[in-house]
């Protein structure tokens, strides 16, 4: 592929953030797009502790824990001890942080198919394909390199 393609694909990534920043103005009040992020993952992958959090959302430990903190200090995030390992603790959701999360993403679904509403469901569906395709060949290359040496 010509190396301006990859040029292009460079700038519309770049446009990602675009995006992720104009879904988050339509976020709660109050509810910084991290802190929503990391309520997703804790519903998503269940209970964890604070370094497997900051794997998954790729960025220092110092920030997951400023979410955590701010997450917790709002009674949507529990600690408690990890049973595993006592130099750690497990980070879960509440209830009150489970309905939060339902609320804004029941929110977040209707806001996407207002947007998208001229798009075809297959397109939505190869746009979901071609976006997981790109986090595993970006964050698990090793992964995409024997896929494709197979």
């Amino acid at each position: 592929m010509e190396q301006a393609t990859y040029r292009d694909l460079m700038h519309r990534l770049s446009e990602v953030g675009a995006v992720k920043k104009g879904l988050a103005r339509s976020l709660p009040p109050g509810l910084p797009a991290g802190s929503a992020a990391v309520l997703g993952l804790l519903s998503q992958h269940g209970e964890m502790t604070i370094s497997e959090l900051t794997d998954l959302l790729a960025v220092d430990i110092s920030v997951t824990s400023r979410h955590v903190s701010y997450l917790a200090d709002h009674g949507w995030l529990a600690r408690s001890p990890n049973p595993a390992d006592g130099r750690s603790r497990l980070l879960c959701l509440t209830a009150s942080g489970r309905a939060l999360l339902a609320g804004f993403s029941d929110h977040m679904t209707e806001l996407l198919s207002e947007r998208l509403s001229d798009w075809s469901d297959d397109e939505v569906r190869e746009l979901i394909r071609l976006m997981a395709k790109l986090h595993d060949s970006v964050v698990c290359p090793a992964h995409t390199l024997t896929h494709v040496r197979s």
